[in-house]
């Protein structure tokens, strides 16, 4: 019964993850995007990434929070679906958007801090896709902790990303980059043993 449980749960993830890209790739093909299609299909790409990011380090704070560990069967899923959009979003903006000339690219990325940021992120999360694997888990055995911790970096700068797409301050990443800041302040050694003792009290008492 847990077993298939567990597999319910995982296809629905999946089919969460994957629900945005077809409702994208439909909406794409029937020009539906507004009159900037692929820039639209670029932005949206990201966002997806963000959000996906995002959720791949929850399944840690649950299990720091209230112990809930069984989410983090599905923190590998996140990942790799962040880093399929990530992937969707750099196809886009260097093949539709650049025509992958990438003189031209790298010309705006030294125009600007919005694409060296996203670029720094999208090859922060090449080597955690890589390694994502359960022989990649056994091969590099206490090192794939310290190499996965990359992942935070990888969120900060993809969240400067969207910060600094817009020329004014705007509410989307603003949310986005507290809800960083909390994930990230939970995992402080500190925080995380506090919370840790907190609930081994509740659950004695």
């Amino acid at each position: 019964m847990a077993s298939r449980k567990i597999a319910w749960f995982k296809g629905f993830v999946h089919g969460a993850a994957m629900t945005p890209l077809v409702v994208l790739g439909w909406m794409y093909w029937q020009g539906q995007l507004g009159p900037d299609p692929v820039g639209e299909a670029v932005r949206r790409s990201g966002r997806y990434a963000l959000i996906l990011l995002l959720l791949s380090l929850v399944p840690t704070v649950l299990r720091l929070l209230l112990g809930y560990s069984g989410a983090l069967r599905v923190r590998r899923i996140l990942g790799l679906y962040a880093f399929l959009y990530a992937s969707l979003h750099f196809l886009l903006f260097a093949g539709l958007d650049y025509g992958f000339e990438f003189n031209l690219i790298l010309q705006a990325m030294l125009e600007g801090r919005r694409i060296p940021a996203g670029a720094g992120a999208f090859a922060f999360l090449i080597p955690l896709a890589i390694t994502s694997t359960t022989g990649w888990v056994k091969r590099l055995g206490r090192n794939w902790r310290r190499l996965h911790r990359l992942v935070y970096l990888a969120a900060g700068l993809a969240v400067l990303h969207y910060v600094w797409t817009f020329k004014e301050l705007r509410p989307a990443p603003v949310v986005a980059g507290a809800v960083l800041l909390l994930l990230l302040v939970v995992r402080l050694p500190p925080v995380a043993h506090a919370l840790s003792s907190r609930r081994r009290e509740q659950n004695d008492a």
